[in-house]
This record gives structure tokens, sequence and C-alpha cells, in this order.
């Protein structure tokens, strides 16, 4: 019998405002999923004392959320499980998509050279939520277990809930709280919140497989496989030789029928061949919706991941997109919460958030609508672009099986300083910054990265030719108030092996970070604490980042 995974069981403690009225909380994050998760964590990181609530007692069941892009483990490992989540999962970069038996196209996730992170990284849903509470509980995040939240009322200066458990109900208040309950959010319907969108008429099941195969660690999809006919199939692999396969089953199937492993079994048995051993581990049949809340901020409340956005499951869109909420919105809460920034920070939140959730459910519209179309005649035209992709470059690009997940751009947010410089590449303000290899003040090991060295507050990083050429005083006023009230930390990128003594500096070992950025001697980039570029220049002027950083908290 092959090994399946053994789902921990977190124990219920009795809150003690059941016996007392216990003192406001800072933030209340509702929803240990993924996303709340980060949340809690990210809020360690910026002195933010947080607590989380969860009516259940384990991890999620099921693969769920599967595949964590380059982005969100760039996130994951700021807060300190990225590691952990790459040690475990499955690295894959190639995908390839079939019509009946030939394949009509492929493509390849990886990367530039010299980034820390992969491409893609598979790893189930309840392994991501494991090293997350063992993170939580490392560095003392409180989580409730077994505790239901029955009641929210918002006011101007708090929001008051009414949380259920075994021994009793109880009320606790907070001066934020950060929804992240989950696509049928109760917290969402409970504030009369709408979510607007799409639900799109098709059924699919998942399943995931426990078997011994040989298989590559690809993603492989196959529209009208002759095991699977009319329909569509979606084939990945999994940590402890587990295998999700999802399969279209269009909008007339019974989801409750569907589930019966007399059922699933046979579907399985056609795609593999019946002398393959398989065991199932999880089944469960969904729908796909395309949907976003208006705003994401709704006064002392906030709402991220599935509770804020939902898209269908081709692209990786949801969990990666969900964590990417959480590493926009501490950072400014931070600031708010200590008087360094107005409220109107907040809105920008929703503002950077909606224009990804947007993007995000369009990607995700189009590759829904290519892989159920609505039409005979929709139909044809696809049937039609997959024959002509076996031979034809140009229609290979038309072939659509699910975009996969990439950072959003906030290139027009209103927190950016635009260029007064020109500068060629990607690295536009706005852009989520790109990783290098970097050697640290000049001394070994040289298997170091520039991401690790950014984020949680803002930088400016200055790079030099030669470091003897740097005005040490102009580096120091920076770190000691650069940007006004905002300290900001002067990290030095140089091609050398010297180091700035006091400043963080980092040696651009193979030339990376000069042609990601751009970069020659003087140019500045101003970094966001969630590693998102605010502003870029060719030469230190502490006026202008002054006037950057105050732009990007909405102080200006």
């Amino acid at each position: 019998m092959l090994k399946t995974y053994t789902y921990p069981k977190y124990h219920y403690q009795r809150p003690p405002e059941l016996d007392a009225v216990g003192a406001r909380r800072p933030v209340l994050i509702v929803g240990a999923g993924p996303v709340g998760l980060t949340a809690a964590l990210d809020c360690h990181l910026h002195g933010i004392p947080a607590i989380v609530i969860d009516d259940d007692d384990t991890v999620s069941v099921g693969s769920r959320g599967l595949c964590y892009a380059k982005r969100a483990l760039e996130v994951l490992d700021r807060v300190g499980v990225g590691q952990a989540v790459v040690d475990k999962g499955v690295e894959w970069n190639v995908g390839r998509t079939f019509f009946r038996e030939k394949e009509v196209y492929s493509f390849n996730l990886l990367p530039e050279p010299d980034h820390k992170r992969p491409g893609m990284i598979n790893l189930q849903q309840y392994y991501l939520e494991e090293y997350l509470v063992n993170r939580c509980n490392e560095v003392g995040i409180e989580i409730r277990w077994k505790n239901k939240v029955v009641s929210v009322t918002p006011a101007d200066d708090r929001v008051s809930l009414q949380v259920e458990t075994a021994d009793g109900v109880y009320g606790i208040e907070c001066d934020w709280l950060i929804v992240c309950d989950g696509a049928r959010s109760p917290i969402r319907t409970m504030m009369g919140l709408d979510i607007d969108g799409k639900i799109f008429m098709d059924r699919f099941l998942i399943a995931d497989v426990v078997m011994k195969a040989d298989f590559p660690a690809e993603r492989w999809f196959w529209f009208d496989p002759p095991f699977h006919p009319n329909q569509s199939v979606l084939l990945h692999r999994e940590a402890d030789n587990v295998w999700r396969i999802d399969f279209q089953l269009g909008w007339d199937a019974d989801p409750q029928a569907e589930k019966q492993p007399e059922r699933v079994i046979p579907r399985i048995q056609a795609m593999l061949g019946k002398d393959r051993e398989f065991e199932l581990e999880w089944v469960s049949v969904y729908t796909f919706q395309c949907r976003r809340m208006n705003r994401f901020n709704h006064g002392r409340v906030m709402f991220a991941g599935d509770a804020a956005h939902q898209v269908s499951p081709f692209g990786a869109r949801g969990a990666n997109s969900g964590v990417q909420d959480t590493d926009n919105l501490i950072w400014k809460l931070k600031l708010v919460i200590d008087g360094k920034a107005p409220s109107e920070l907040l809105d920008t939140y929703s503002d950077e958030r909606c224009w990804a959730a947007d993007e995000n459910i369009l990607n995700s519209t189009r590759s829904t609508d290519f892989i159920t179309p609505k039409s005979n005649a929709s139909k044809q035209i696809r049937t039609a672009v997959l024959q002509l992709a076996q031979k034809h470059a140009f229609a290979r690009k038309l072939v659509n099986s699910g975009r996969l997940s990439v950072p959003a751009y906030y290139t027009g947010s209103a927190l950016n300083t635009p260029d007064s410089d020109s500068f060629a590449g990607m690295m536009e303000p706005g852009a989520p910054m790109d990783d290098a290899p970097v050697r640290v003040n000049g001394h070994d090991p040289a298997d170091q990265w520039l991401l690790d060295h950014v984020g949680n507050r803002f930088q400016a990083l200055l790079f030099a030719d030669d470091v003897a050429t740097l005005d040490g005083s102009q580096l120091r006023a920076l770190a000691e108030g650069g940007g006004g009230q905002f300290p900001v930390q002067p990290v030095v990128i140089t091609p050398g092996s010297k180091a700035v003594p006091g400043i963080l500096t980092l040696q651009d070992v193979k030339g990376r970070f000069a042609q990601r950025y751009d970069a020659r001697d003087g140019t500045v980039y101003l970094a966001r604490p969630d590693q998102h570029v605010a502003a870029r220049w060719r030469s230190l002027d502490l006026a202008s980042i002054r006037a950057a950083v105050l732009r990007a908290t909405c102080n200006a």
C-alpha cells in the first residue's frame, strides 16, 4: 500500500474572553488557509500582533491549490516557509497540450538563468498549510482552532465579532479585521457585500491518485482524448507519488454520483490502463467561477484571497494571487497602524489588487472559454486551431489550456513616481523586482540572492562601479532619514568585491542585476516593502527619494 498523507489535528483551547472581557486586539485574521496564515506571518515580520481564527482543526483536505508560482515562492521565502515548499514539492517547467492523441503545443516556464526559485512548484495545499502553521507556532502567533465567527459589526474605530466555540459564544474586538475565509466567505455575507462575475456552466472532477508512475514532472493537458472523448483532461504530478487528474464532465453531470469510486475508477483506468495500480486519495467535483468584490477594503475590514476574488483553477491564479494580496496589504496596514500613513493607503491595496484580480479574471475567462466552448461554432473554431497547431506555429499561440500565473505589475499605481530618466528593461515603477545572484559584503558564500536582502522596509539600491567613489555621508543621511519620517535602508550593489563599511553591500557576481535593472554607475532604485519598484533614477538625490517615499505612502 502506498503512503498517504496523515492529517494533523490541532487543539482547541478555551479562549480567555469566555471568562473575562478581553482587551481590544490590533488585528484579527479569519481563516487559517494559505492566505490567512501568510498574512499572520507577514504581520509578525512587521511587528503587528495578530490572532488567527478558524472554525476547523486541521489543514485543507485534498490537493486544492496545487501550483505555486515563482512570485508566490518569493513571498513564502520572506515569511519563512519557501524552502520547505521547494524541498517537498515537485519542480516543473514544461507543459504539453494534446489534441486527441497528438501533441500540438508545449511551453517552458523556465525563467532566465540565475534566479533562486523555479517557474513552478507542485505541492498539495495541505503541506503548505502545515508548514505555515508550524512557522506560526515557531514565532508565537496564536491560532484559535474550532472558533467560528457568527457575527461581525464594523464601526468607525473598531470591529466587533461574536465567536462560537464548544464552550459558548464570546465577543472580541479588533482595530482591523482581515477576512480570508474562502470563496463562500460567511463574513462577506454577514456584511451584505456583493461579489460580481460569472459562473461557468460546466463541471470538473478532481481525483488525487496515489500511484507509482514514471511520467515526467510536466503539466499534460488533453483536448478530446480517446480515453475521455469530447472532453478535456489535465494531469499533474505532486509529492509522495500523488498525481492530480482533472476530468471535464459537462454541466449535466450529477456531482454526487460522479464522486463515487464506481464512476471515478473506470475513468482513471481508461486513461492509465487497467494494469496500473493506484489508490484514490481525494475526489471532488467543482465548477468554474470568475468573480470579485467591487472593493477589497471596507472601513476597517479588508478582504483577501478567495474571499475577495475567484478564478478557475486552470492557470494556478487562485492561491498565488491570494498570497500576493497579503504581500501588498500588510506593509500598508503597518504604516496606517503606526500613524505614518493615512487610511487612504489602504485604498491603494484595493486599487492595486483589484487591478491584479481583473487581469487574472480576464486570463482565466479566456482559458475557460477555450476549454469549454459555449456553442458548436466555438467548438469548431477550437478544433480548427488545435488541428492547425500541429503543423503551424502561428496557431500554437491561440491554444489556451490555461495561461499560468504571473505577478502583477502595478504600473498604473498612484504610488509610483514616474521615470524622469531613460531606462530599458522590465523593472519600471510598479514592477515586481527580479532576482539576481549576489555575494554579501564581499564574503562567501556566493550562493545568495538579491531578494533575500530586499523587502519589509523601504530600501534604496545604489549601483556603483567602484564603491570608493561613494559619498558615505549621503548614505548615512539616507539611512537616518532619507525618506523624512521613513528611514530608507541604503543597499550598495557593485560588480567589485569591496564593501562599504556599515552599509549592506551586495556584489553583482554574474552581472545579472546590472543586466536586469539596466543599471550603470550611479543608478538608484527605490524598493517598496513588498519588493516592487517604487521609483528609479540615474543618480542619487535625497530630495527625490524623500518625495518618492512620501508618494508611495500617500503622504505627498
